[in-house]
């Protein structure tokens, strides 16, 4: 099986790279979560977003997505001049699935990107041996286990071959096989290309998948560093504290 199934589908060679968040600020119910918060990536690879609970880290994800909008700030992919819509693929925490068969979640996202009726049903065919769901395709989606369904939102979330890949937490649930599996997943779309970005909180799982880790804390960036350095030698007292599993006090920032 060829990466390139999951190679992005971006015209004349251009990149959402770098992604850069200037100055952004959010506040819900009168409360700021997310406050002057600053940095860019600019690997092609993958970057773990890592915080404890509460630090705004979802609500970061879902801002890049555009699924909501900054007070104030910017978030600019590549010269500024793309467009996100129809480059990003996103995964929840909890899947969330169409009341259709496996095979049915992926035809329909396929439709909705443009392929034609025997392109779809080949790449649908590819994505499924890919996920090693082939014998599931005619299964309805929401019976599935827990691991199976986030594996199908996944290979959903890639049918349409995404530039930029956005997980929230996608295998915080699941065993280890399905883990393995999951993250086999996103190593194999990494390496075609796809730009990953992952709110995880499982050292484990940013030093297995992640070159660069985002640390944020009460809605504030306090460092980037690459993922081992970052894991070895954080920079500041509350990365330390977070990475040590000691709790992190309200008044701490």
């Amino acid at each position: 099986m060829q990466f390139d199934l999951f190679k992005p589908m971006l015209p004349n060679g251009q990149s959402l790279l770098p992604l850069q968040l200037t100055g952004i600020c959010l506040s819900l119910g009168g409360k700021k979560v997310l406050n002057q918060i600053s940095f860019d990536t600019d690997i092609a690879g993958i970057t773990a977003i890592m915080g404890p609970n509460g630090a705004g880290k979802s609500l970061l994800l879902r801002l890049i997505a555009g699924l909501i909008r900054q007070d104030a700030g910017s978030v600019q992919l590549g010269d500024g001049q793309q467009s996100i819509q129809g480059h990003l693929g996103f995964v929840f925490q909890r899947p969330v699935l169409l009341r259709r068969s496996v095979k049915g979640n992926l035809m329909h996202a396929l439709k909705l990107a443009g392929f034609k009726s025997e392109a779809s049903q080949l790449r649908c065919a590819q994505l499924l041996d890919l996920g090693q769901m082939t014998g599931l395709a005619n299964s309805p989606a929401r019976k599935l286990s827990g691991g199976e369904q986030q594996r199908l939102s996944l290979l959903r979330a890639l049918a349409c071959q995404p530039a930029l890949l956005l997980l929230d937490e996608p295998s915080a649930s699941l065993d280890p096989q399905a883990t393995f599996l999951l993250e086999d997943l996103v190593r194999k779309a990494s390496a075609a290309g796809v730009k990953v970005i992952i709110v995880t909180h499982d050292q484990g799982q940013a030093m297995r998948l992640a070159q660069e880790v985002v640390f944020i804390h009460k809605g504030q960036f306090l460092e980037k560093q690459n993922t081992q350095a970052f894991l070895k030698h954080p920079q500041t007292k509350q990365a330390k504290a977070y990475l040590a599993g000691e709790l992190l006090l309200d008044h701490e920032i």
